[in-house]
């Protein structure tokens, strides 16, 4: 049997310690080897979880002795994203770049671009893709089961009056903090997954609690090319909470509620590996159907460790990462358009390249 590649992980907060760590450690064929941190709680934490991980103070250490490792896993805040990714880029490391991929599309063009220039794969954290919901959308979609879609609507909400202090309430654009750069990210790359290119973008973009820097209040409009409207909300000042997701079409529609339940799972030290993941109880199925004829539909288990999977067979077999960048490139664009639509109040074309 092959060794395990060795995975090098870049931040230990919240997208380190309950997403990428937890996933990275329960795939085959990887071994979670050293993990970057300074805070002496967040070392602790990960000494206790990950003990025969490597804990390590500083990334110019990875860079100094690329060697050691086969992966590198950039869970930083957003505005270290691009330079961890272009250090491990040159050199020579394989990387996963948590989402968004860059503060702005210009800057993660130029990291996929130099990507392809070195020939280093690149990837992007895009787990929502696998969320149950998601996956049981797509297939009702792809099978024709609601007919042509006309409207797809998602939600990301909550209701979290009070601000909690870190960098994603940081009002500079380079955390790329806000509704829109956090859950933004994962609905705009869902609804494009799903229906494809987009024409044209309409955003209200607000902030609500006091004494918000960025914003906590998003509706987007996305106008896409086979003439599917997406509308997708996301808010931290949410006191009823809409449908998850809810796909209509001129055969039938699909509607569920309730967020998908891998990241409560992995806050609770739930790992992949373990029997029943990503699985939801029948009480939480969505509905397919027309109004006085639905019927439950059995929700798909969700998936978040199919990206690193997907991830391990790349490196091993040259099979393509999970996670085209370019995809995460179109997102931010499409963020940024949404920005300037809320501050001029108009429906904005996306440019054609």
């Amino acid at each position: 049997m092959a060794e395990a590649l060795r995975v090098g992980l870049l931040g230990y907060g919240l997208a380190g310690r309950v997403f990428h760590a937890p996933l990275i450690a329960a795939t085959p064929g990887l071994r979670l080897d050293a993990i970057v941190t300074r805070d002496p709680q967040r070392r602790e934490q990960a000494r206790q979880h990950f003990p025969d991980a490597r804990l390590v103070d500083d990334a110019d250490e990875f860079w100094r002795t690329p060697d050691a490792l086969d992966l590198v896993v950039v869970a930083t805040p957003n505005r270290l994203h691009v330079p961890m990714a272009r250090a491990a880029l040159a050199a020579g490391l394989p990387v996963v770049v948590d989402k968004p991929l860059a503060a702005t599309a210009a800057e993660g063009r130029t990291l996929v671009d130099e990507a392809t220039e070195r020939g280093v794969p690149l990837t992007v954290f895009q787990n929502r893709r696998w969320d149950g919901d998601f996956l049981t959308a797509r297939r009702l979609v792809e099978q024709g089961e609601l007919g042509r879609v006309l409207r797809f609507e998602s939600r990301f909400e909550r209701f979290r009056p009070t601000i909690k202090p870190g960098w994603r309430e940081l009002a500079s654009p380079e955390e790329a903090g806000g509704a829109l750069f956090d859950l933004g990210a994962h609905l705009v790359d869902q609804a494009v997954q799903l229906f494809g290119r987009v024409d044209r973008v309409y955003a209200e973009v607000d902030r609500r609690r006091a004494g918000a820097a960025v914003d906590d209040d998003a509706f987007v409009a996305l106008t896409h090319a086979n003439g599917v409207h997406s509308h997708l909300w996301m808010g931290a000042v949410t006191a009823q909470l809409g449908p998850r997701l809810r796909v209509l079409g001129d055969r039938a529609g699909y509607t569920t509620y309730g967020l998908d339940v891998q990241e409560a799972a992995l806050h609770d030290g739930g790992r992949p590996d373990q029997p029943g993941w990503g699985e939801v109880p029948p009480e939480r199925y969505g509905k397919l159907g027309v109004d006085g004829d639905l019927r439950p539909v059995p929700t798909e288990p969700g998936a978040y460790q199919s990206f690193y999977a997907q991830v391990a067979t790349a490196l091993r077999d040259g099979a393509p990462m999970p996670v085209d960048p370019r995809d995460s490139v179109a997102t931010v664009e499409l963020i940024e358009l949404a920005h300037r639509s809320a501050v001029e109040g108009a429906v904005l074309p996306v440019p054609t390249v």
